[in-house]
């Protein structure tokens, strides 16, 4: 029995998304390009160092993705973010998860907020897909800052339409169901506050611009602080391995005496501590 001929078999692949990384940081420019150039289906067709190179890296190239740290010297992500989001889809990718800074993102176009060290290679993949479609894509450090805010948020609730949100209003109404309680306490908003200090120095914020952690206190060498901030942004070994050329071996040897420094037993910790989101690691001290 003959084989039909497959109608597909000539249709070429689709052309691979062109993306454009900007990030103030070369050891994290060059691993990210190292990571996404590694596939097929995506291409980094520019780097930037700051906000007006992204701009003319973006305006030259009419990539289908802009990856855009938040802290860059000169024009900041923040700043040059409306003029980008009309040449392209923008996914902030950055070591910020101020409540305050991915709620401005999202205010000023961007389609996804990522945080370091809270997605793998492939997420980051997926989240920049997600992004080229237009479905927005957001690590658990985002999403929980807009939840956060939202429930913040002092305006008047919206007006909902007839017949919703209406059983609980009504004491002994048909559906026996009572308004829950809801504490209003002085207790409750010192606990807020404090919860809200607390969020503010292990995120390194001063106010104002929010500040970079202080890793001074680990004393890691420049390669080991290279090989960490690899580790944040979600690389394995071999991609780490890749990017710094040098062996596997090697990679893992640096790992050990970043561990003992940060005083860590896996990676999740150890980046944790480097982005400044443990507990009690605000300062960059145990």
């Amino acid at each position: 029995m003959t084989t039909p001929p497959n109608p597909f078999a000539n249709v070429p692949p689709p052309a691979p998304l062109r993306v454009v990384v900007a990030d103030d940081n070369p050891v994290v420019r060059a691993g990210l390009t190292a990571l996404l150039t590694g596939r097929e289906d995506i291409t980094v067709v520019a780097e930037a160092a700051d906000g007006r190179e992204a701009y003319e890296a973006t305006r030259t190239h009419r990539p289908d993705v802009v990856l855009l740290d938040v802290r860059m010297p000169g024009v900041d992500g923040i700043s040059a973010l409306p003029h980008l989001v009309g040449i392209a889809p923008v996914v902030m990718l950055t070591y910020s998860g101020e409540s305050e800074i991915v709620q401005e993102a999202l205010r000023r176009g961007a389609g996804g907020y990522l945080v370091h060290g809270e997605f793998t290679a492939d997420q980051l993949v997926s989240a920049i897909r997600d992004i080229e479609q237009g479905r927005p894509h957001f690590t658990p450090t985002a999403a929980g800052a807009l939840l956060s805010q939202l429930r913040q948020d002092p305006r008047p609730a919206a007006t909902l339409p007839e017949g919703l949100g209406s059983a609980s209003t009504t004491s002994g109404s048909a559906t026996g169901i009572s308004a829950p309680h809801i504490s209003t306490s002085p207790t409750s908003a010192e606990n807020l506050s404090q919860l809200q200090s607390n969020v503010a120095l292990s995120s390194g914020w001063t106010g104002g611009r929010p500040a970079a952690p202080d890793r001074s206190g680990y004393q890691l060498s420049t390669r080991e602080a290279e090989i960490m901030d690899l580790i944040a942004s979600g690389m394995t070994n071999q991609q780490i391995a890749a990017t710094c050329f040098i062996s596997e071996k090697t990679v893992k040897n640096h790992i050990n005496r970043i561990f003992a420094k940060l005083h860590s037993t896996s990676r999740s910790e150890a980046a944790a501590k480097w982005l400044g989101t443990a507990p009690g690691s605000g300062r960059g001290m145990r």
